[in-house]
Order: C-alpha cells, then sequence, then structure tokens
C-alpha cells in the first residue's frame, strides 16, 4: 500500500511539474519531470506485477486492466515526448494513471484468468490491450485537436499558447495513431473470433458488439481520410465516439458487475 501512495505521488508531481512550467517562458523542466515520470513507471510496474501475477492465475481485474492501460500509454507517451508535441497532454496521462494506482488499492477485486496455459488467450488480451492503449491517446489527441482549435479562435493571445504544438501535428500524430490503432483492434478481433469460442455467449455479445460499432467507426474515419481527406470536426467527433463506444465494451458490464454489484 506505501508503494502505491508513492507512486501516485510520483505521478502527482510529475504533473505538477509539467503544468506548473507551462505558465513559464522557458516551458517545463524536461529533465525533472522525465527523471520522476520514470521513477513513477518502475514502481507502477512492480504494483502491476505484485497485484496481476496471483496464484492460481492472473488477477484481470477491471481496475487491473484499467491500471495496466494506464501503465502502457505512460510509457507511450514518455516515449513519445522526446519526439512529438505531446507536452499539454503528459498531466493528463500521469494524473490519470496515478488515480488508478490508487483506487486500485482502494477497491482491490478479483476476475482471475489463466493465461499461463492459454497462448491464444495471451495473444488476444494483449492485441486488445494495445489497440485500446493506441486508441486512447488518439482520444487524448482529438481532444488536444479540439482545444487547439478553440484557442485559434481566440483573438487574444494567452500565456498557454507556447506550450501549445502546430495543429497541422497533431492532427498527423492523430490520424497516426487511429491507423495503428484499428488496425490492432482488426486483429483483436480476428484473434477472438478464431480463438475464442464465447464471443457471442450471453456474457460477451454486448463486448462483442460494441467493439465491432467501434471498429465500424475507426475504419471508417480511416478509409475517410485517406480516400476523401476527411478532418476537423467530423473526425475528431466520431474519434471521440468511437473511444466512449470502445470503453463501454471493455469495461461497461464488468463495470457494473466488479464495482457496482460487488460480485
Amino acid at each position: 500500500m506505501l508503494l502505491d501512495y508513492i507512486c501516485f505521488a510520483f505521478y502527482l508531481f510529475t504533473s505538477g511539474i509539467i503544468v506548473a512550467g507551462m505558465f513559464q517562458e522557458q516551458g517545463p523542466n524536461k529533465t525533472l519531470s522525465i527523471a520522476t515520470a520514470v521513477v513513477a513507471i518502475v514502481l507502477h510496474t512492480f504494483i502491476l506485477k505484485s497485484t496481476i501475477l496471483i496464484e492460481p492465475g492472473q488477477n484481470m481485474s477491471i481496475l487491473n486492466v484499467a491500471s495496466i492501460v494506464g501503465w502502457i500509454i505512460s510509457i507511450t507517451m514518455l516515449s513519445a515526448s522526446f519526439k512529438l508535441p505531446n507536452t499539454i497532454l503528459l498531466p493528463v496521462v500521469y494524473g490519470f494513471t496515478g488515480i488508478l494506482v490508487l483506487l486500485s488499492n482502494a477497491m482491490p477485486g478479483a476476475h482471475v484468468v489463466q493465461m499461463n496455459i492459454q497462448p491464444s488467450l495471451i495473444i488476444h488480451v494483449s492485441l486488445a490491450l494495445f489497440a485500446y492503449a493506441c486508441l486512447g491517446i488518439a482520444f487524448l489527441y482529438a481532444l488536444q485537436l479540439f482545444y487547439i482549435n478553440l484557442r485559434l479562435k481566440e483573438k487574444n493571445a494567452s500565456i498557454l499558447h507556447s506550450s501549445l504544438p502546430p495543429l497541422m501535428a497533431v492532427e498527423h500524430i492523430l490520424f497516426k495513431l487511429l491507423l495503428v490503432g484499428t488496425v490492432l483492434l482488426t486483429l483483436s478481433l480476428i484473434s477472438g473470433f478464431i480463438f475464442l469460442d464465447n464471443m457471442f455467449t450471453k456474457e460477451q455479445a454486448h463486448k462483442t458488439v460494441l467493439s465491432l460499432i467501434a471498429w465500424v467507426i475507426y475504419t471508417t474515419i480511416v478509409f475517410g481520410h485517406a480516400k476523401f481527406g476527411w478532418r476537423g470536426k467530423p473526425v475528431i467527433t466520431s474519434t471521440i465516439i468511437g473511444s466512449v463506444i470502445l470503453t463501454l465494451a471493455y469495461f461497461g458490464s464488468r463495470f457494473v458487475r466488479e464495482v457496482l454489484l460487488n460480485a
């Protein structure tokens, strides 16, 4: 439990460094923020190992899965920060991941699976996690793109403008993320239909249907951009809708069952 609080503190401290730097002319202290983020992620790794790898299998409760996704997104965003314009997104990512670490400690749950003897399940779950993480980052970039569009329409300049990345650069990254995420989601669905026999059972049907709806939305965005040059507000709105539907697919029923009903 102490490790959870320390990890949360480092995530929060990193977010504070970046946010405070946005209001300074020289910007955030990148070296310090990277160092504290690395410490938080390393601590988070040990926490995930101790909470997920249990006997007789793996504890893939809803909060543990969300914590894994936050961990993946944090590592990805930290790595990308060396080359991509994502400074304004990092406090959101680190803060949210830190909260997930605390929630996993405050609201422990159990949903034990045995992936060690089911390689096919490992493939499917890994693809699903990376697809959701990638499309989750795309969602953040869509929000950032929406925010930049709003600020560009304002007449008065803001001190935060110095921290905003170029509009076209963010849009370019958004479509790359959507493409990669859609491919991963496609592979995740294919692996599910090939390796699993319960995709349309009563317990899994809603997840499958919602995932397919999200896949149609993402595929349409990617195809529309490549074929017809779609961009702007419709793409941002569709990306956000797709993310909400995919989140409901991944966590909806489990949230009701594990958190609300405590079953």
